[in-house]
Parts: structure tokens; sequence; C-alpha cells
């Protein structure tokens, strides 16, 4: 049996506090947000990523207090603080410079949430369906279970970081070069995502 520290403890992913991983994958997701509210282009955030925050706050709001009974544990708090701070930050400096602008920014394309809102809700729907099912059948202390949950987490990071990456490098470019690739990329990711925190929940 596992002792309870949390290095060798397997409930707590790469050895790291509850809900740090969670707070990672939130910082990820805004980050997009804030990368475009704080550029001069104009860049509108992925609106795969609207969903992704809605399921982020949807978790927050759920289990508030999910991650106290790691009082002693900073990563998680500090993870917290960045999210919630960083965030209201970025909102507040954005109204008070150009409110009209921030406006524009932060609404969706409407002919692209037409088009997608179906299949994102669809990825978000059956990922979380899916980490659920998988928690059920094979069972939240299983040796399966957290190695499947632990990868969840490392895909879901990874597809974070690389879209990140190539939208900071494609912020100027003509986005109907690549929209088809970025779509398919972030339904996969919502998928990822959700399954994740399905599993955390």
């Amino acid at each position: 049996m596992a002792s309870e520290d949390s290095v060798s403890n397997p409930r707590y992913p790469f050895g790291l506090p509850m809900g740090t991983v969670r707070g990672f994958l939130s910082l990820l997701i805004c980050s997009f947000f804030w990368i475009v509210l704080l550029s001069s282009s104009d860049a509108k955030p992925p609106l795969a990523h609207f969903f992704l925050l809605a399921l982020v706050l949807l978790a927050f709001a759920s289990s508030p207090g999910a991650d106290d009974k790691n009082n002693g544990a900073t990563l998680p708090w500090l993870m917290r603080v960045l999210f919630l701070g960083g965030s209201a930050a970025v909102v507040i400096y954005c109204l008070a410079n150009d409110a009209d602008q921030f406006k524009t920014r932060i609404t969706p394309n409407l002919d692209e949430f037409k088009q997608w809102w179906v299949s994102f809700m669809a990825c978000i729907i059956g990922g979380f369906a899916g980490g659920l099912i998988a928690r059920v059948l094979l069972g939240r202390r299983s040796y399966a279970f957290l190695t499947f949950r632990a990868w969840l987490s490392v895909v879901g990071m990874i597809m974070l970081v690389i879209e990140l990456a190539l939208f900071v490098s494609l912020m100027s470019a003509d986005p109907e070069k690549y929209n088809n690739f970025f779509h398919t990329w972030q339904a996969i990711e919502i998928a990822v995502v959700s399954a994740y925190f399905a599993t955390r929940s």
C-alpha cells in the first residue's frame, strides 16, 4: 500500500499536491485570453477556450474547497492566486485602457460559433462522460485509473503548450490558412481536458 506523503501517494499526479495540475491547466487556458487582451493585434481568443474557460469556472464553482485538505501546500494556493489575480488584473487594465476594444476582443466570432459550438459541446460532454465512466469502471484508486488520469493530464498540458506556441507565432497570420487544423486540434484538446477534469471531480 502506498504511503500518504505527496510524492509516493499515486493519488497526486507527478507527486504534486492535489489541485496543482488543474491549476496549471487553468493558467494555460487563461493565458490565451491574457495574451489576446494585452496584445496590439486584432486577434480573438480561440473559440474552444471559451468552452474550456467555462469548464474551469464550473470546476471552481462546484468544488471551491476541494483542495483545502492540502492546507500546508503552497503550490495549489499559488496557482489559484495567479489564475484569479492575473485574470482580474488583466480585465481591469483592459477595461480602464479601452473598454470598447475589450468587449470586441472578448466576444467570440459569431460565424465561427455557429459552425463549431455543437462540435465543441459534444467534445466537452463526451470527454467528461468518458472520464466519469473510466472512474467507475476502473475504480478511482486502481493503478489503471491513476495511470489513465496521469496520461490525460500530460496529453492535455502538452496540447495546450503546443497550441499556445502556435497561437502566439501565428497571431498576425491569416486565420483562414490554419482554421481547420486548429479547430480539429482544439476539439481533441477539449475532450482530453474535460476527461481529466471529470476524473478529478
